[in-house]
């Protein structure tokens, strides 16, 4: 009798082990789930944002002909400026390419020229607004530009507006999927926690059946146990998603991340709510279905 007791005793020691540790993984999966979600929730909301600053950091150069005359530069400059699809136009002449030549190369590079003319090329540096920013309305910009007989040829990265477009696609397509991923493998953890819980619970579970309890009544304690952990989850996840958007807008302060507070608090009080649906339907689910379970599992 005496080993009967000290074995049940270190079988009821092993599964509260066991109920720990499964615990910790299945919130630090929900956590990640609620990050990722998140995250995916904010790459949405400010993908037009994100695109925009992209698109208007794209333009292109117009390289003029040498001894082309300055008023005749800044005339086609002040041309452009007045275009719809014109968001900046910088003219920088022969004096200003060569400081700034020098400047990247950390010397002066003339000296090394001798009494050759400068070679560089004055130029207008185009920037378009993000709407235009795409290679087909780049191309007809390209045409009207070269059109002009003082310019020499137009450097820019073709397509380069479009392939940012396809990667920020693929990037939300591929959070998406992870977080499908993630959502499953919370459940099944969550489900096994509980399964864990009710095996250490097992002779109270089994003498609150045999008094007629109710399954809401016997459901009642475990759901608060794992809705508390949805909380948790979601205090850590929201925590990650501050510092990873402080880090981003540190890092790309022209989108303005902190401006749309609406969005934020929308997305916040998403990441909680998600997060206490799932561990209450996770937990509702995995105890109906071990509590309609043959009872000699109970003992197993």
């Amino acid at each position: 009798m005496q080993g009967n007791n000290i074995s049940m005793y270190s079988e009821n020691k092993s599964t509260k082990r066991r109920f720990v540790g499964s615990y910790f993984v299945s919130l630090l999966s929900i956590t990640l789930v609620l990050f990722v979600l998140g995250m995916y929730a904010f790459s949405v909301v400010y993908t037009d944002r994100l695109l925009n600053h992209l698109r208007e950091n794209i333009g292109f150069e117009i390289v003029i002909k040498n001894n082309v005359k300055e008023a005749s530069i800044e005339a086609l400059r002040d041309e452009l400026k007045k275009k719809d699809y014109v968001k900046s136009a910088e003219y920088i002449s022969k004096e200003e390419a060569t400081k700034r030549l020098e400047k990247d190369l950390g010397e002066n590079f003339m000296q090394w020229l001798g009494d050759v003319e400068n070679p560089l090329l004055p130029s207008i540096d185009v920037r378009l607004v993000s709407n235009y920013a795409n290679s087909d309305s780049m191309a007809m910009v390209e045409k009207w530009v070269k059109s002009k007989t003082i310019v020499k040829e137009i450097l820019y990265q073709k397509s380069l507006s479009d392939t940012i477009n396809r990667n920020i696609d693929k990037v939300k397509t591929i959070l998406f999927f992870v977080s499908v991923i993630l959502l499953i493998v919370a459940s099944t953890l969550i489900s096994h926690t509980v399964r864990l819980s009710i095996y250490s619970k097992r002779f109270t579970v089994r003498s609150m059946q045999l008094v007629g309890a109710t399954e809401p009544f016997i459901i009642k304690p475990f759901l608060k146990t794992f809705m508390s952990q949805g909380v948790i989850a979601a205090i850590f996840s929201l925590i990650l998603i501050t510092l990873t958007l402080v880090a981003m807008n540190d890092f790309m302060p022209e989108i303005s991340i902190f401006n749309g507070y609406r969005y934020i608090i929308a997305i916040y009080a998403g990441v909680i709510v998600l997060s206490m649906i799932l561990t209450m339907l996770s937990t509702i689910v995995a105890m109906r279905k071990y509590l309609n379970a043959d009872v000699d599992k109970f003992y197993m």
